[in-house]
């Protein structure tokens, strides 16, 4: 059974946050490095984004890669993956 929670040290940014509701583009560069620092996220530094099944974490990682940062990954397997392996920790509570 697919366990409740999140992966350990993980941050919580909705991908909608980064996409401008009138033009379905990614928001301005600006907008989107506050997104990201206002989730505790450095732009600069290493990331794997995840979510559900790994689709919407492309999203956020493209943002990171508009920021500059070319390294940002994506763990194709996100929660969907994670949370059915028993032996992997998780968090509960706020991410």
């Amino acid at each position: 059974d697919l366990r409740s929670g999140h992966l350990p040290g993980s941050r919580n940014l909705p991908f909608r946050q980064l996409i401008d509701a009138e033009s379905r583009c990614l928001k301005p560069e600006t907008d989107l490095r506050l997104a990201f620092e206002a989730a505790g996220i450095d732009p600069g530094a290493p990331v794997v984004a995840t979510c559900g099944s790994g689709v919407t974490a492309a999203i956020l990682a493209l943002g990171l890669y508009r920021l500059g940062n070319e390294s940002a990954a994506v763990y194709d397997g996100s929660w969907s993956e994670w949370g059915l392996r028993d032996g992997l920790p998780i968090s509960a509570g706020p991410a």
